[in-house]
């Protein structure tokens, strides 16, 4: 930030005053996003981690990153920091819900988290009346699948588990066709490794903390809104809002900035 506003000859606060603007679009442009329709989605989640304020234990530290991204079209649909607690999962996982609302088919495959699943399937679950004796089984919704890639051989307890598997039950009429060697993170990975290079305060070669959670949070979200509506990647030659059907074209800068947030409604000067 210092650096930036020496180079620019700008004071800091008015850097700062871009910055929180900018990250305020982010809910306009996600509910948005959420107005679409979409036939299929396969979503991955991961975390990233970093320090806030101090060197602090890592089940005290709000420096836990949740991310949901779309396989296909790289769009980042939750970018959330907190502590690695229920509530920062709770918030993620309300905002898949949502996708799935919109989604004919979705796909959730994580890498040994299995808080994902189960946080989805409290939100996301139906009855299946099969017409047979006894209480009907709740599972997941129809169309809802969520397959888990066991990065260990065992678990806490000491018992074999299998490398792939699906945590809960699915709905009996969800098609299953993931297969083994679908059932991975390695696109968020990626995105991972990309995040630590341009945000500093997830770079891995300096011992570097974020000052506070809204401030590391606002920068996650003015990398949501560039990532997503800007820039266009380079694997896919896309901007994800384009390759998802949202969009059709990406922005610029100044449409993103010339955005008019009214109450109910969303004015996008093109």
């Amino acid at each position: 930030m210092n650096a930036t506003c020496r180079v620019f000859d700008l004071a800091k606060n008015t850097v700062l005053s871009w910055e929180r603007k900018f990250a305020g679009l982010r809910e306009t442009l996600l509910v948005y996003a959420l107005t679409n329709r979409f036939l299929s989605q396969v979503i991955e989640g991961d975390e990233l981690y970093t320090k806030i304020k101090e060197n602090k234990p890592i089940e005290e530290c709000e420096g836990w990153t949740i991310l949901l991204m779309d396989r296909a079209s790289r769009l980042i649909w939750a970018l959330a920091c907190g502590k690695k607690d229920r509530q920062l999962f709770l918030s993620s996982i309300q905002i898949l819900s949502d996708v799935i609302e919109r989604t004919g088919e979705v796909t959730l495959v994580t890498d040994g988290e299995r808080r994902y699943g189960n946080l989805l399937f409290e939100i996301c679950h139906e009855v299946v009346h099969s017409g047979k004796r006894g209480r009907p089984p709740k599972v997941l919704r129809r169309g809802v699948k969520v397959r888990l890639k066991n990065k260990g051989s065992q678990s806490k307890s000491g018992r074999k588990r299998p490398k792939y598997e699906a945590p809960h039950s699915e709905h009996p009429e969800t098609s299953q066709d993931c297969p083994d060697t679908k059932i991975h993170a390695n696109h968020a990975e990626a995105f991972n490794a990309s995040l630590r290079r341009r945000n500093s305060a997830y770079r891995r070669k300096t011992n570097t903390y974020a000052k506070q959670k809204t401030t590391l949070q606002r920068t996650l979200d003015i990398y949501w809104i560039t990532h997503n509506f800007i820039r266009k990647q380079f694997t896919t030659k896309q901007v994800p809002a384009v390759a998802l059907g949202i969009l059709e074209k990406g922005l610029s800068w100044e449409q993103v900035l010339s955005i008019q947030k009214l109450p109910g409604t969303l004015i996008m000067e093109t």
